[in-house]
């Protein structure tokens, strides 16, 4: 799989914080649909997130791309001939589709005559026919049709819309293309066009109603057997997401009620017999398989935890990527078999997960809670997820694990607009942005001050992108209730950052806050950080990609230079990369950096009143 450069650690021992970081680890195989002994996957076996080629009838594996960023966006093409891979700048997320022969060979641009873009979706058709999805700031949404053998002739434009759009599947007999759309102005809830590659339209499905209604669409897949139109769809109609099929040529659909309580998303099995159901409640997933003819569901038995992954194999297998909060990442297979095991090594367990439920003000919030060996109260981190449309779950990361290991107590909390507890969860933070989240998050704050848990002196409020921007606002409206806060990549002047991101960005944006700037100043000064930056009592730490195209630098600049004509104690990091990094050493050096932060200008505890830290990072 490649060198092993960040097991080369020789002159002392190294924790096992670092060794989560470090140790290989790889994602879910996608396989060829006409090749399925030929896979692409990813791993950072080399200390860099890359693409690796494997050849499942021979075992061979090589790295396929290799690039000081790394590389994580990539697709083979149905024969299993060719991978394409997206090449951008330095994590800048804007570029060009290259691809390579499997077995190795030249990059060469797949889709000449397409000038820079950000991504919006990929499909590759039996024939060698492949649809792009681009967006610029300039042009919108565009998507092209790649045909086979046109050699230099430019890519054929079929879509071109100023809102938010992307590429979703090509049918078995690349005759029929979907793409998801927001041409209604509601980024949140797309609605489907079904299209024929030459641009004429065949069908649309619209649960919004012109954006009168509340309700998203997402593409699951078109039927992977020939002469068979049915979409494979993901719905809202009764306050979560469940799958539906969708035939665009007679216009049924089907509605498939699984009798199961959280969010259902589905994929076919190859011969298009049945389903391979995803359930995700309550943090934890769980897999079915939904025979079509008889409407039986059956478990597709996987441990207690999350599956971030998984597909239906032609034999009828199911390959899975699941972990836990304890233990690390697996390929696994319902053969009981580990698919895909990365040489080196492994990386330490870590302590499980607990359940917490608190009332709120918007209702019952679910919370994660880690904590480290002894009685509490514990100096805590609130570690707030992106999105701000995800959620955390009983998953292995190597972020709280690693506040545990230096005696935190770490709390995740589910806030409204997290996915997985219904629609109208998600939807409620619109137009009262990050106040609403954070509304939840101080309610799970009093409760993990009030039962002992957490040392109200020394309470920490963390995340990165979306849980960074909340961790901003959080500092500057509720300053009592914070010891200190540690943003990573964080939108921390709204205005700014707004004129400055991705289009696609902007449309969400309009989304939530229910306009421009220009159009809504008071509920983007209400929800900026920035409005609040003078009411700043705990020191601030930052760290920020300089090409990063969805928490733009500039915007990052302006809060700070606030801070530095407040004399605020605050450190800032600045890296050269986009929103994040895929360089291990990198990650590595920003938890150390955080938890270096937090030891520096947490309070001591009082006598007996918890816990003592050490004095830096181990």
């Amino acid at each position: 799989m490649g060198r092993m450069d960040q097991n080369a650690k020789p002159d002392a021992p190294m924790p096992d914080w670092e060794k989560r970081f470090r140790a290989p680890r790889v994602s879910l195989p996608e396989w060829a649909e006409d090749a399925p002994a030929r896979s692409l996957f990813v791993s950072n076996a080399t200390g860099t997130f890359e693409l690796y080629a494997w050849d499942r009838a021979t075992g061979g594996q090589r790295q396929v791309t290799d690039r000081p960023n790394g590389t994580t966006d990539g697709a083979v093409t149905p024969d299993g001939q060719w991978i394409w891979w997206f090449s951008d700048t330095d994590g800048d997320e804007f570029g060009v589709w290259m691809r390579q022969p499997f077995g190795g060979g030249e990059d060469t641009p797949a889709a000449a005559g397409l000038a820079p873009s950000y991504p919006a979706g990929l499909a590759m058709g039996r024939d060698g026919t492949v649809v792009v999805g681009r967006s610029t700031d300039e042009e919108g949404s565009t998507v092209h049709v790649v045909r086979p053998g046109a050699g230099s002739a430019a890519p054929t434009e079929i879509y071109r819309h100023p809102e938010s759009a992307g590429v979703g599947d090509l049918s078995h007999d690349g005759s029929l293309l979907v793409i998801e759309h927001t041409e209604h102005g509601d980024a949140m809830h797309s609605a489907l066009r079904v299209m024929r590659t030459d641009g004429s339209a065949v069908a649309e499905l619209d649960d919004s109603e012109g954006g009168t209604k509340e309700l998203g669409l997402t593409v699951l897949g078109f039927a992977p057997v020939d002469g068979d139109a049915r979409l494979l769809v993901g719905h809202q109609r009764r306050g979560r997401w469940e799958p539906m099929i969708w035939d665009p040529l007679s216009g049924s659909t089907r509605e498939l009620d699984l009798g199961l309580p959280g969010d259902v998303s589905a994929e076919w099995y190859p011969d298009a017999s049945g389903l391979l159901v995803v359930h995700s409640h309550q943090a934890r997933d769980e897999l079915f398989r939904y025979d079509l003819a008889s409407g039986e569901r059956t478990r597709v038995e996987t441990p207690a935890g999350s599956v971030m992954g998984a597909t239906a194999r032609p034999d009828g297998t199911v390959e899975f990527l699941w972990s836990s909060a304890a233990q690390p990442p697996q390929v696994r297979s319902t053969t009981g078999a580990t698919v895909l095991d990365p040489p080196g090594m492994k990386a330490p367990d870590s302590v499980p997960v607990e359940d917490a439920w608190v009332e709120g003000p918007g209702g019952r919030i679910h919370a994660l809670v880690q904590k480290p060996a002894g009685e509490g109260p514990f100096p805590t981190v609130f570690e707030v997820h992106g999105g701000p449309t995800h959620h955390d779950s009983d998953s292995f990361a190597g972020q709280p694990a690693a506040w545990v290991d230096h005696g935190f107590a770490v709390v995740r909390v589910n806030y409204r607009g997290s996915t997985g507890y219904g629609r109208a969860w998600t939807d409620a933070l619109k137009h009262r942005v990050g106040l609403i989240e954070l509304e939840d998050i101080d309610a799970v704050r009093e409760w993990a001050v009030g039962s002992g848990l957490a040392d109200p002196d020394r309470l920490v409020l963390a995340g990165g992108s979306w849980g960074g921007y909340l961790t901003l606002l959080g500092l500057g409206t509720q300053p009592e209730a914070w010891a200190l806060g540690l943003a990573a990549v964080p939108v921390a002047d709204y205005v700014t950052a707004y004129h400055d991101e991705m289009e696609a960005l902007k449309s969400m944006d309009r989304t939530l806050l229910g306009g421009t700037p220009e159009e809504v100043p008071e509920r983007f000064e209400a929800s900026s950080p920035l409005t609040y930056v003078d009411k700043v009592r705990a020191p601030v730490y930052i760290s920020a990609g300089v090409n990063d195209p969805r928490c733009p630098i500039r915007q990052v600049e302006n809060y700070v230079n606030r801070l530095v004509e407040r004399d605020h104690p605050h450190e800032v990091y600045r890296y050269d990369a986009g929103h994040g990094s895929l360089v291990v050493e990198e990650r590595i050096k920003q938890v150390r950096l955080e938890i270096d932060f937090a030891l520096r200008h947490l309070p001591r505890p009082a006598p007996g009143q918890g816990p003592a830290l050490p004095a830096r990072p181990q």
